[in-house]
């Protein structure tokens, strides 16, 4: 098929790759305009952008796609379809109704649970079992249309947003070319109107942990904002990222206050029902450190108040 692909960050980029080596003809490549980024603040191409380069594609990143000039130009790629996927800019009808067949859109949750920005961070936090992917054919609202294609995946007790956005990733990249082989004869199933949850973009206000909540709670958000925003604890005046971590499991290592360290060595943290083993941190302006090496240099005292 002849395809437009969309999208930006790294979570795009193996999709891209899948479609290029099932044989797809790539008739441009949109993403997020370069950005300053770095010590020099010199503009930054995105993921997608850098990888569409090195395979020989047109790039192409509009500001906006509301513009008639933009429109034009993207419905004059003739395309059968529009592959979509942490693109970053809403598409207006005009846009949605170019390609032959569409604009399919790879999300990251089994719709309609975790619509919107950030649905692999927020069903960690919410302690869902499992998460997956919806190939959707795209429509005005917020991923409001209709499934094509799912795949559910189970989230593991110690998994992070890191290690879950790169199995979903490839989860998608998989999916997306069993889609197309198949489009025409896939029936659209209607999204239910029960169920509907919002996945919120994160707010780094919202990092900051709270040692009064459960082990469960705690232990949840550690891992859903890791690596990025990154929850945190300030230690001795100097903030602290908590990257990775396990609920333990024996209830008496949770007797406590919370924010008590129960075990320096071990770094298990008194919470307000049970307690948690922190297993990676930060501390600012430098290095994720495993907690063996972290201890070293900043060891933490049984009974220390966090």
């Amino acid at each position: 098929m002849r395809v437009i692909f969309m999208g930006t960050p790294d979570f795009s980029v193996p999709v891209l790759d899948a479609l290029v080596t099932a044989g797809h003809e790539i008739a441009a490549v949109y993403c997020q305009p370069p950005r300053p980024a770095g010590r020099g603040k010199k503009d930054r191409p995105t993921p997608v952008h850098a990888r569409a380069l090195e395979l020989g594609l047109e790039v192409r990143h509009p500001v906006s796609l509301k513009g008639a000039a933009e429109q034009v130009e993207f419905a004059a790629l003739g395309a059968d379809v529009a592959v979509v996927v942490a693109y970053g800019l809403i598409l207006p009808q005009a846009v949605l109704d170019a390609p032959a067949k569409g604009c399919l859109n790879i999300h990251a949750s089994l719709l309609p649970r975790w619509r919107g920005a950030a649905p692999i961070h927020r069903a960690i936090m919410a302690g869902d079992e499992e998460t997956g992917i919806c190939i959707m054919q795209m429509e005005a609202g917020l991923d409001t249309g209709p499934v094509l294609l799912r795949e559910a995946t189970p989230i593991g007790e110690e998994e992070t947003t890191s290690a879950l956005h790169d199995r979903l990733s490839e989860m998608g990249a998989s999916l997306i070319v069993t889609a197309l082989r198949h489009l025409d004869g896939l029936a659209p199933d209607p999204q239910p109107e029960e169920g509907v949850t919002y996945a919120a973009k994160i707010d780094k206000g919202e990092a900051q942990i709270d040692w009064s909540q459960s082990a469960e709670a705690v232990d949840r958000k550690i891992r859903g904002l890791s690596p990025f925003p990154g929850a945190w604890v300030e230690i001795d005046g100097q903030r602290v990222k908590l990257l990775a971590s396990r609920v333990v499991s024996d209830l008496a290592t949770g007797r406590g206050n919370p924010g008590q360290v129960l075990d320096g060595d071990s770094l298990i943290v008194a919470c307000g029902a049970g307690a948690v083993e922190l297993l990676r941190l930060q501390r600012a302006g430098k290095g994720a450190q495993d907690r063996e090496i972290f201890v070293r240099g900043f060891p933490l005292a049984t009974g220390q108040q966090l």
